[in-house]
């Protein structure tokens, strides 16, 4: 049995990026990272554009200028102005080129042909010059970058269709236990629906990793092997839910053996989630969590994330932890590291009552997760302490 340090180490020691490339629609893009620069194929803006509504204008001496006409977002004229006149403009559209001022309408009275403005006008006021973004084959975002909303809109304005992307991991999912049964159908003596695959998928699609396969297997040895080696063979990450304990009906561990699995470590010295496997062979990266869904989540978010960060080529592996103010009084038993389900909001954390590692409820109500070290025993309100804050 190793520390929860030592474990996360070794995640992130094994976990590798793929580093295979794959070429994505820009709108189908968000989540992953750019393995090429993206050069941008036009200058933006592409023309000298008004920042704002108000009147185009030629300077000169007077505060009075001459109105020769108007133009709207999107048109292509290109009025000549000679110093004096102007033309009423709105944000977004191109300024002529004659043009070298634009004024914004609050400080303008208009008479008729006539404007006359208040204050004074500096040169290249109120205009957002061509290339100020960035110009035609200059760097518009580098190898490396994650694109989120932002960056897909960016992109979008340059007018990109594709961009090349490092491939996200096929990932299978499968659960064990022969006394699961599926959501819907009827629920007989001895059974319980099963749960653990929905949970980790959701977290999955919450993460935006869709390339996923379920698999359900009974409990039984040789459909086990069977269903690992398909699995580990075609994925580069296999998620395993139950089956690694050492109970007679716990097959996970023994077909892992026989399937050459190099083992990275088994059993973590913390609560909940002791009964966790991580290995992985040439190819693919293997987690057998507890059967328990509150364990099973618990090691999702503190090791399965770190491999799934690791393996998109991304910076910041682990959830972010804050120092929070304890709203609760909490006793651990015994000396394992506990991680205690909680609301965490605005600086303050709440310990929630039901801290079992089959207590689902609990965890529906938490976004955070309160981590006691070896060390500590107790929790008293007004106490800081370490809270994971878990993805919503």
């Amino acid at each position: 049995m190793i520390t929860i340090e030592q474990a996360i180490s070794t995640v992130k020691a094994n976990s590798k990026p793929l580093m295979t490339s794959t070429i994505k629609l820009v709108e189908k893009a968000g989540g992953y990272i750019l393995s090429q620069d993206v050069m941008s194929p036009i200058n933006m803006p592409p023309f000298n554009q008004s920042a704002m509504d108000g009147y185009a204008l030629n300077i000169h001496d007077s505060a009075t200028y001459q109105l020769i006409g108007e133009i709207q977002a999107g048109d292509d004229q290109q009025p000549i102005l000679n110093p004096g006149e102007a033309v009423r403009i709105f944000t977004g559209a191109a300024v002529p080129n004659s043009a070298n001022a634009v004024i914004m309408q609050e400080k303008v009275h208009a008479e008729k042909s006539q404007i006359h403005i208040e204050g004074t006008v500096s040169k290249n006021q109120n205009i957002r010059p061509l290339g100020e973004q960035v110009k035609k084959k200059d760097l518009a975002l580098k190898a490396g970058t994650k694109l989120t909303p932002a960056a897909i809109g960016f992109l979008s304005s340059l007018g990109i269709v594709t961009v090349s992307v490092y491939k996200k991991p096929a990932i299978a999912l499968m659960t064990t236990g022969n006394e699961l049964v599926k959501p819907g159908s009827a629920l007989s003596y001895g059974k319980i629906y099963e749960s653990n695959s929905k949970m980790i998928l959701s977290a999955l699609y919450n993460l935006k990793f869709y390339d996923i396969t379920l698999n359900k297997v009974p409990d039984n040895y040789e459909k086990t092997v069977d269903t690992l080696k398909e699995a580990i063979d075609e994925n580069d990450l296999v998620i395993i839910t139950g089956g690694i304990s050492v109970g007679d009906y716990d097959f996970v561990g023994k077909a892992l053996q026989e399937l050459h699995v190099e083992e990275l470590f088994y059993k973590v010295k913390q609560k909940p989630g002791k009964p966790l496997f991580y290995g992985k062979n040439a190819t693919t990266q293997i987690f057998a969590l507890p059967g328990n869904p509150a364990a099973a989540l618990t090691c999702f978010y503190v090791y399965v994330y770190i491999a799934l960060q690791n393996m998109m080529n991304r910076d910041a592996t682990e959830l972010p932890r804050v120092h929070a103010k304890s709203t609760s009084n909490f006793i651990k038993k015994g000396d394992r590291p506990q991680f205690l389900k909680a609301i965490y909001n605005d600086g303050e954390v709440e310990i929630l009552e039901g801290q079992s590692s089959a207590m689902q409820q609990t965890f529906a109500l938490a976004n955070a997760l309160v981590f006691m070290n070896e060390d500590e025993h107790e929790i008293t309100i007004g106490k800081s302490v370490n809270t994971i804050i878990l993805p919503q």
